[in-house]
């Protein structure tokens, strides 16, 4: 599932639509969800819904998209160089800035993890 938010600003020209043959698409993540995982009990991250706002290389904001139930997302773009900036809690879970280089046709997975906190 992946949903695109509103509010493309100055990079309007580089954002494409869902028909697009390149882009970025990815999942979100949230973890760790456990003090201590244990081989006879896991405790892998899960999926997380997030809003990310995606960048152009001079850091205008180009669109903003939100990841689905599922963590994922999807965005069409124009080749070039993005950064990926999550919309961090107070103080959590917290998620860094991701550079990512779009090519031709190809869509550039990446993961986004937010981090909870728990150690």
């Amino acid at each position: 599932t992946a949903l695109l938010g509103g509010a493309a600003c100055s990079g309007t020209s580089a954002l494409l639509g869902p028909d697009a043959l390149q882009g970025i698409e990815g999942v979100v993540l949230l973890g760790p969800m456990c003090p201590v995982a244990q081989p006879d009990n896991p405790c892998p991250d899960q999926p997380y819904q997030a809003w990310i706002d995606v960048r152009d290389a001079g850091g205008g904001r180009v669109t903003r998209v939100q990841s689905g139930t599922d963590g994922r997302f999807r965005v069409g773009l124009e080749p070039g160089s993005y950064v990926l900036h999550p919309e961090s809690g107070n103080p959590l879970p917290r998620a860094s800035d991701q550079q990512v280089e779009v090519r031709p046709g190809v869509y550039t997975s990446v993961t986004v993890s937010f981090d909870t906190g728990i150690r």
